[in-house]
C-alpha cells in the first residue's frame, strides 16, 4: 500500500495509490465522529450576532434573501477564521525552518506570537507537516510539527545548560482555545504506524517526550500540554467507528416492503 496526500485548493485528502481508494483522515474522523456541543451554541450565537450587527442591511433585503443571508452567516465567520488559520500555518511552516517571510497585516500578531514561541523554546524542527498512515486501523493524517525544544520543567536558568525534549505539537489559532479533541487528534498521529514522505516512502515515527498544542493569538501564545497515551488512541478509534457509522448509516435502511396482496378491508362507521 502506498499513501499519497492530494491537495486541491483549500481541501486535501489521502489516497491509496494501489487501489485508488480514499483513506479517512484524522481530522475528518474527529469531525464526523465526535459530538461538538459547543459548536451548536456557537452557530446560534453567530447567527444572532449577524442579525444584530447587520440589522440595517438586512432590513433592506426581501424576506427570502434575508433568510438566506442569516442562514449563511455562521459559515462566513467560520470560513474567514479557517482562511486566517491556513495563512498562519503556511507561514509557520516556513518560519520553523528559518525562512524569511512576507507577513500580511491581518496576521502579523499571530506570526509575531509564533516567532516568540520558536525563540523562547529554542525550537529545532525534526519533522514538519508530515503525513502519517495507520495500515492497522486504516487512517491517515498530517501533523504540524515534531521538534526538539527546551524542557519547560527543567529549573536550569541557563538555556545552554537546560535539558531538551522531543515534542509532537499541533498549532491552533482559534479564539476559543484548546479542546480535548486535540488530544485525540494527536493520538492518531502519535500512534500511527509510519510517517510517509512525498515519494511514498515510509519511516518510523520518532518517539516523543510530550504532546501539546501551541495556541497562537494576536496578543501572544500558550504552549498547552496534552495527555496523549494509548488510552486516547483507543478513544480515537472509538470515534472512528462512530464516524464510519455516520457515513454509512443510511445504507442500513432498506426500501419500503410491498404487501403480498391488496387489503380488502374497509372501515365502516356505525352511528350510535
Amino acid at each position: 500500500m502506498t499513501i499519497k496526500r492530494v491537495d486541491r485548493g483549500k481541501n486535501h485528502w489521502y489516497v491509496d495509490t494501489e487501489t485508488g481508494d480514499r483513506v479517512p483522515g484524522v481530522t475528518t474522523i474527529t469531525d464526523g465522529g465526535l459530538p461538538k456541543k459547543a459548536l451548536i451554541n456557537w452557530a446560534a450565537n453567530a447567527t444572532a450576532e449577524a442579525a444584530i450587527d447587520r440589522w440595517d442591511e438586512l432590513a433592506e433585503l426581501t424576506p427570502s434573501v434575508r433568510l438566506k443571508t442569516l442562514q449563511g452567516a455562521r459559515y462566513a465567520v467560520k470560513d474567514a477564521a479557517a482562511k486566517q488559520g491556513t495563512k498562519v500555518h503556511n507561514l509557520a511552516e516556513k518560519l520553523v525552518h528559518g525562512e524569511r517571510v512576507t507577513v500580511p497585516d491581518e496576521i502579523a500578531g499571530h506570526v509575531q506570537s509564533y516567532t516568540r514561541f520558536l525563540d523562547e523554546f529554542d525550537v529545532r524542527p525534526i519533522l514538519v507537516e508530515k503525513t502519517v498512515h495507520s495500515a492497522t486501523h486504516n487512517y491517515c493524517g498530517t501533523f504540524d510539527l515534531i521538534a526538539d525544544l527546551l524542557n519547560p520543567d527543567d529549573p536550569e536558568p541557563d538555556p545552554e545548560q537546560r535539558n531538551r525534549i522531543t515534542a509532537l505539537l499541533d498549532l491552533k489559532t482559534n479564539r476559543s482555545g484548546i479542546f480535548g479533541e486535540t488530544a485525540l487528534q494527536l493520538a492518531g498521529y502519535r500512534y500511527a504506524d509510519m510517517w510517509v514522505d512525498d515519494d511514498g516512502n515510509e519511516y518510523e515515527i520518532p518517539e516523543v517526550d510530550m504532546c501539546g498544542a501551541v495556541h497562537v493569538r494576536t496578543d501572544g501564545y500558550s504552549l498547552i500540554p496534552l495527555e496523549v497515551t494509548p488510552l486516547q488512541h483507543r478513544q480515537f478509534l472509538y470515534v472512528q467507528q462512530v464516524a464510519q457509522f455516520d457515513q454509512t448509516s443510511r445504507e442500513l435502511v432498506g426500501e419500503p416492503i410491498e404487501p403480498p396482496y391488496a387489503s380488502t378491508y374497509r372501515l365502516v362507521r356505525e352511528d350510535t
